[in-house]
């Protein structure tokens, strides 16, 4: 199976299947939707290419996926961020933290249990400093 998608055949056989996944969501669509809506609201039914418009319309509504278990992406991903991160060095674990919570999403390790969160922006009279924004 491999030698197949290294050869150029390839260029054939891809599109041939993702057509023909295509045209198997919208029969399954196309199906549930007669099988259930008329029934239960009233609607009339559709066809193959109506299931297929609906099936796209679906998709740039809710996404194309992505995200996996989670959002963070599919589990062997996460496996493998998981062993670079324990391969890394100490000096390199703390510098990846750093660049965490100064650049990205202002990181923070949880507290413990009983521990105050303590966040250097806010004062403490409640109103915010501007000493750390741009």
């Amino acid at each position: 199976m491999k030698r197949l998608f290294r050869s150029r055949i390839r260029f054939i056989f891809i599109p041939i299947l993702a057509i023909g996944f295509l045209f198997l969501v919208s029969f399954v669509v196309m199906h549930l939707w007669n099988y259930t809506l008329p029934a239960l609201l009233g609607v009339g039914t559709i066809n193959l290419w109506q299931s297929m418009a609906l099936f796209f319309l679906c998709k740039l509504l809710f996404g194309f996926g992505g995200g996996g278990p989670g959002r963070g992406g599919p589990r062997w991903k996460k496996a493998a961020m998981r062993r670079k991160f324990d391969r890394m060095g100490e000096t390199d674990k703390e510098r990846f933290k750093a660049y965490m919570r100064e650049s990205w999403c202002h990181w923070e390790p949880r507290p413990e249990r009983g521990e105050a969160i303590e966040h250097p922006e806010v004062r403490d009279n409640g109103e915010k400093s501007n000493e750390s924004r741009p």
